[in-house]
């Protein structure tokens, strides 16, 4: 009798994406991808480091198989390792899928529904007129209930960027959408502890309901320090991949939501790992989605199979050009809202145009 064991793991990449198709002995095929942004180099990681530990190795062992790649690769903790590792194991889910005919969101032990999304503004460099000029007429087109815009800038140092912006787009949005929009604001690691707390009781004011990231992510006490002083919840965790960090983050109380990124984090095991955590800490999780990749297609049936999910989860507003042509049937916002892919694994088929135009590469048994 066949083993299932993992035999092939190719990749077809971009600079900014990194498909990753597994193959078992008896011939079944999953489809996942590394994270978005130099997936060239994540793909290199992938077959460097982590197909030779895991070829020949049992598919359906997912997370032990993980565990072990991160552990074995002890010596190159963090972001590469993860990524890379990541691909894998999407492509496993999306096979097991295929292999017991469910769906990724059945297998994680949720439903098939609609999904409420905040529409996310991913821009710094528009105005806040036409920021919320904009903002207006997707809630009209979409019927979006609630928006995350930019404040402050990436890893600012309190610079914003120009003097005075990050209230002013706070101010335009909330009065082009009314009181009725559930408005998110995202820092992007742009403030000390003083100017976040400053600029936090300012968003309080606007009845802003989400401040993320609001201090550089490693500086953990810093972010505990304004989850302290506000009552706006304060939220992070997209930008880390240690386990252990995100315990650190929950126990100290330095959020109060929580935000893997299926990607960055190295799967969605690992992912709901973390919302298991924020669960028994009585805290939200809503994943971070950033862009129209597979990432946004992995947190729908994260989200659906989540008891502690935030009311709304992350879907750009972005056409970003090296996301287009991916999938057959793209993802669709109605009413503000989308529906979670049926089928077995993750219920998407990747053009076959686009893997034909990537690189390819391949390791096998």
């Amino acid at each position: 009798m066949k083993k299932l064991n993992i035999q092939k793991i190719e990749t077809f990449t971009s600079r900014n994406i990194s498909v990753v198709r597994v193959q078992t002995d008896d011939g079944q095929v999953g489809y996942g991808q590394i994270a978005p942004y130099h997936a060239n180099i994540s793909a290199l990681v992938l077959h460097q480091q982590v197909a030779p530990r895991v070829l020949g190795k049992r598919s359906d062992e997912i997370a032990s198989l993980v565990e072990m790649v991160i552990r074995e690769e002890h010596k190159f903790p963090g972001s590469y390792v993860c990524r890379a590792v990541g691909g894998l194991e999407t492509a496993l889910w999306d096979l097991l899928g295929k292999r017991q005919q469910k769906s990724v969101c059945e297998l994680l032990g949720g439903t098939h529904r609609e999904v409420k999304v905040y529409g996310s503004s991913m821009r710094r460099d528009i105005s806040p007129q036409a920021e919320a000029e904009r903002l207006l007429r997707l809630q009209e087109q979409f019927g979006y209930e609630a928006f995350k815009i930019r404040i402050g800038n990436n890893f600012g140092n309190d610079v914003d960027v120009y003097p005075g912006r990050t209230e002013q787009v706070v101010a335009e949005v909330r009065k082009a959408l009314g009181d009725r929009t559930a408005i998110y604001v995202d820092a992007n690691s742009g403030f000390t502890p003083q100017r976040a707390i400053e600029v936090g009781k300012y968003l309080e004011q606007q009845g802003v309901v989400h401040y993320e990231e609001p201090c550089p992510y490693p500086e953990l006490e810093w972010t505990k320090q304004v989850a302290d002083a506000l009552d706006i919840p304060v939220t992070g965790g997209e930008q880390d991949t240690d386990l252990a960090q995100f315990r650190r983050m929950i126990n100290m109380k330095a959020v109060d939501i929580v935000q893997p990124d299926i990607c960055y984090v190295g799967g969605i095991d690992r992912a709901m790992q973390v919302a298991k955590m924020a669960q028994q800490a009585g805290i939200p999780c809503t994943p971070h989605a950033a862009n129209l990749s597979m990432v946004t297609v992995f947190t729908l049936h994260m989200v659906g199979a989540l008891s502690n999910a935030g009311p709304y989860m992350e879907y750009t507003i972005e056409q970003d050009s090296w996301t287009e042509g991916l999938l057959d049937t793209p993802l669709v916002v109605r009413n503000g809202a989308v529906r979670i892919p049926e089928g077995p694994g993750w219920g998407i088929t990747i053009s076959q145009q686009w893997l034909n135009q990537a690189q390819y590469e391949v390791s096998e048994k």
